[in-house]
């Protein structure tokens, strides 16, 4: 019986765990360490801060939802990784062997490197920060907005895009929702009672698709009167000011922004990542040093943009690859990512994308239309309600088949 550690509870660690769920207790034992007693569905925050949604709706309880599906759950955090000796230490002072081990804990959102963020920065990428930006939605009424994402880093041990941002989709759900809230629930002008600039520390703005939806999405912005600002490098926030790595400030009154990206400390301090800390893997998503270490999702140097539709490739291909070692009759997915996601604009409104000429292909869809947020709730509310199980591979393929339709 192999001792299988996954190490991460969010959209990776969970699709492994599905799908190799059904070999415990014959071929494996599982345990899952998190640091959180629930796991975040981070698709469903922009519903939080813009719309009020519950929180709990964006919660999946992982100590029932594992220990009841065969797995052992401990709520801990991992401080050291001996991956030599195949070593995992707790907090508590804990060790815990393994076999194999997954680690898919996804990256930090690391707020303190930008100056001022605490005292006036806002944002969308966890429960805390999404119920705190609702607040703050609700007691707007009026003034200058800005918005984007901070430079992050990345190591260079494998090849993958080197983007500015770690993803802008949350951007564009930002801009529009909040443009959304403020025209048709508070009444505002735009221009006379706010306005709305985006920033972008690259040369463009979605830098990870195409033409087609870069354009989609920039008629939208030039409709709703949202100026874009490219080229510009966060550096501190201020009271009533955003300023930037080339001298230049803009005045702001409220800051939504996506933070600079990292690896925790423990991947850093256990020498498993690259120059950044992030996973270097092959594209069978195995660690390059040690054949018993797989890694999927954000915190992987593979992973750009950092993007939950990438880390659920990566995760079907780390399953299939250790059930194939363990005897399994699996076909092992070939390594093909692509940006697949639906940015929800407000009320019924959304815009599906789909591009894959990141990694040299030649797909480059936008859809905007309110059958795109129909599948975007649907989703959403799929993945709540099975405790962060993915629909089943024939719907998946069904709903590739349809964005090709249309």
């Amino acid at each position: 019986m192999k001792k299988v550690v996954i190490l991460g509870a969010g959209f990776a660690g969970l699709h492994i765990f599905y799908k190799i769920r059904h070999l415990i207790g014959k071929k494996i034992d599982i345990t899952v360490i998190d640091s959180r007693s629930h796991s975040l569905l981070k698709p469903s925050l922009p519903e939080v801060s813009f719309v009020g949604a519950p929180i709990s709706h964006s919660l999946i309880e992982l100590k029932h939802t594992l220990e009841s599906r065969g797995a052992t759950f401990i709520q801990d955090e991992v401080v050291n990784i001996n991956a030599k000796n195949n070593l995992l230490t707790l907090k508590n002072g804990t060790d815990v062997n393994y076999d194999y081990i997954f680690i898919t804990v996804g990256a930090v959102k690391d707020y303190d490197a930008i100056k001022g963020f605490r005292e006036f920065g806002y944002s969308v990428c966890d429960d805390t920060q999404a119920q705190r930006l609702w607040k703050k939605v609700q007691e707007f009424e009026g003034g200058k907005i800005v918005t984007g994402a901070a430079k992050s880093t990345w190591g260079n041990r494998v090849k993958a895009p080197d983007l500015k941002a770690p993803c802008e989709g949350p951007i564009g759900e930002i801009m529009f929702m909040f443009d959304y809230y403020l025209t048709k629930e508070k009444s505002l002008k735009r221009e006379k009672d706010y306005k709305i600039n985006v920033f972008t520390p690259g040369e463009i703005f979605f830098e990870d698709v195409g033409d087609n939806p870069r354009n989609a999405v920039g008629k939208i912005m030039q409709e709703r009167k949202i100026n874009l600002h490219n080229n510009k490098i966060l550096t501190e926030i201020g009271k009533d000011f955003i300023a930037f790595e080339d001298g230049t400030k803009m005045e702001c009154d409220l800051a939504i922004i996506i933070p600079p990206y990292s690896a925790p400390k423990v991947l850093v301090d256990s020498n498993l990542g690259d120059k950044k800390g992030f996973i270097p893997t092959d594209t069978q998503m195995r660690h390059l040093d040690f054949k018993n270490v797989f890694a999927a999702g954000d915190i992987t140097a593979l992973a750009q943009p950092k993007l939950g539709h990438i880390a659920i490739i990566q995760g079907a291909i780390a399953a299939a690859v250790f059930m194939q070692e363990l005897g399994e009759d699996v076909t092992i997915p070939a390594y093909e990512p692509e940006i697949f996601c639906i940015m929800n604009m407000g009320g019924h409104d959304a815009t599906l994308i789909s591009s894959d000429v990141l990694y040299h292909g030649t797909k480059d869809k936008a859809f905007h239309s309110p059958l795109a947020k129909m599948m975007k709730w649907g989703f959403d509310n799929y993945l709540y309600y099975n405790k962060g199980h993915m629909p089943p591979d024939f719907a998946l393929e069904a709903t590739d088949k349809l964005v090709k339709l249309l």
